[in-house]
């Protein structure tokens, strides 16, 4: 069941085997700060997904994921809101909240308002995408940076052996 259906938020949990390989590790800091300026200018420094303007804007890398190749290919970028970053990763909202640094409560109200769906929602929606992660990460993936390869300086690390 694809729990993400119509819904504007959605949780992406990276596979374990892809964690640290991105573009912003990957490019100078001057290039990475081109891209991202850029993405916000596109966004007109408004979330991308809830509409927000009055909070500092983060740069989300897109992925689609080739399940049968095991490829993880960068498909573009949208400004998000701090809240909205923290639901797109909410594996992470769990370490900072563990670690004091983060209301996980507040995220997932924001979850649940900006998709206009109940607790239960949320919960059937991040059962899904970690049964997702908990799959991909029983395999060794190869990242494609796609068009924005030309903007990285390395590439070590890009494809990594099975896990699991």
């Amino acid at each position: 069941m694809d729990t993400s259906k119509g819904l504007r938020l959605t949780i992406e949990l990276v596979p374990r085997p892809c964690w640290q390989i991105n573009a912003r590790t990957c490019m100078t800091r001057e290039n990475w700060d081109t891209l991202r300026r850029s993405t916000y200018t596109t966004y007109n420094y408004h979330c991308g997904v809830c509409q927000v303007s009055n909070v500092q804007m983060q740069c989300h890398e897109i992925w689609q994921y080739d399940d049968e190749k095991h490829i993880q290919k960068l498909a573009g970028f949208i400004a998000l809101c701090p809240m909205c970053h923290h639901c797109k990763h909410i594996g992470h909202a769990h370490i900072l909240a563990s670690e004091g640094k983060l209301d996980l409560e507040q995220v997932i109200e924001h979850f649940m308002r900006v998709n206009h769906r109940s607790r239960e929602d949320y919960q059937s929606h991040k059962k899904a995408a970690f049964d997702l992660w908990r799959e991909r990460n029983r395999f060794a993936w190869t990242t494609d940076l796609g068009i924005y390869a030309h903007l990285v300086t390395q590439r070590a690390g890009t494809e990594r052996k099975r896990v699991g």
